[in-house]
């Protein structure tokens, strides 16, 4: 793992000294700096005007890979999965960072979802009712995405972009939840074409939302590979992991 000195770096969000081992992530700044340059060219070039968010995908790296991000800025973690989200936010109880579920959440885990600032992949109706009905059972109000799969891709998840009209009222019954906005996947190594198509039409799905009276502001989408294109389309939380950490184990 490296033996470097701790070196103490302040959170600005929170004022709260982080610390952790420099050597595990030794180019994460110049990393994360670079990665913030090309989003601002590139939300110059799609003329959107929206700000974005890096959630750092700490995805089978170890715990200290969320004090790392926090220390170069990021104020934002994603995990993919729910033991593994868990195990991290129990070893860092302190770490002001905001988690989010990134990944497919099976119903019988929606008691979890509580863990999270955000729930990114309310893929399906009999989801969003299990996390509507937990919440309402625990008064609780959780924030969640709405998954779109707008390729038709088999193996993805998600809505139909052509089901999102309807979905979009039905949706708004469920009060233990907000539908903060979308979610999508394009397909991997897609052209540019096709990544467009993807992105512009999660941007569609999330104006219907929004048209229907849901707090609907949010969306992510682009990934390590394609994430320029995604903010020229409109993208407000981008979801990087191997541009910032390097290749998964």
């Amino acid at each position: 793992m490296g033996t470097g000195a701790s070196l103490p770096v302040t959170c600005s969000r929170l004022s709260v000294p982080v610390v952790f081992n420099a050597m595990l992530f030794p180019d994460l700044p110049d990393r994360v700096a670079e990665v913030r340059a090309n989003i601002r060219e590139a939300v110059a070039r799609g003329g959107h005007g929206q700000q974005v968010r890096i959630v750092a995908v700490t995805k089978t790296h170890p715990p200290e890979s969320a004090r790392a991000a926090l220390a170069a800025g990021v104020e934002d973690v994603g995990e993919n999965r729910v033991q593994e989200a868990l195990s991290k936010i129990e070893a860092l109880p302190d770490l002001p960072v905001r988690w989010h579920l990134i990944g497919h959440l099976q119903r019988n885990k929606v008691k979890f979802v509580e863990s999270f600032e955000l729930v990114h992949a309310i893929d399906s109706s009999r989801l969003a009712d299990a996390v509507n009905s937990w919440a309402c059972a625990n008064e609780r109000e959780v924030n969640v995405l709405l998954q779109v799969n707008v390729s038709g891709e088999g193996t993805k998840g998600g809505f139909p972009l052509e089901v999102v009209s309807e979905q979009a009222e039905s949706l708004l019954e469920l009060t233990g939840m907000k539908v903060r906005g979308v979610m999508t996947m394009a397909p991997y190594e897609a052209p540019e074409q096709t990544l467009r198509e993807v992105f512009s039409g999660a941007r569609e799905a999330r104006d219907v939302l929004r048209a229907a009276g849901h707090p609907a502001d949010e969306l992510s989408m682009g990934m390590s590979g394609d994430y320029q294109v995604a903010v020229e389309e409109g993208a407000t939380l981008v979801r990087l992991g191997t541009i910032l950490f390097g290749t998964r184990s």
